[in-house]
């Protein structure tokens, strides 16, 4: 399937690079008034008096086809996924294991144990300032 998404997307850059060049290879409306008034130029061009115009916008249209084509299957193509999987989004959260209350520091048998709190007093939600 990627194989077929990354042939679609060449397909479409390929086709979009090429429409740009022709778009700006043509020339507008405005152009033939231009040789109306002595531009005589525009005759002696390579496709001849008319005939680059129709070349060009030909090979545009083929060019949009194929653009508007490999749009639309990269929009298909895209969207299928796999089936979401039964159960909840909760089970595959990673599990977070408690941690003890109070520490031991262990000291000698004659001694008994210190217990050093996890949290010092007076934090927490006891220091949120209320309205």
């Amino acid at each position: 399937m990627n194989v077929l998404l990354t042939i679609l997307l060449a397909v479409q850059i390929l086709a979009a690079l090429g429409m740009i060049g022709l778009i700006l290879m043509q020339h507008g409306k405005g152009a033939d008034a231009g040789a109306a008034f002595g531009g005589g130029a525009g005759s002696a061009s390579l496709f001849g008096a008319s005939g680059g115009a129709n070349f060009l916008s030909r090979t545009t249209a083929v060019l949009a086809g194929i653009f508007l084509a490999s749009t639309l299957g990269l929009a298909y193509f895209g969207n299928l996924r796999q089936a979401p999987s039964t159960g909840s989004v909760l089970e595959g959260a990673a599990v977070v294991v408690p941690q003890p209350a109070a520490q031991q520091i262990p000291g000698s048998a004659d001694t008994p144990a210190t217990v050093i709190p996890a949290m010092p007093a007076g934090t927490g939600a006891a220091q949120i300032p209320g309205k």
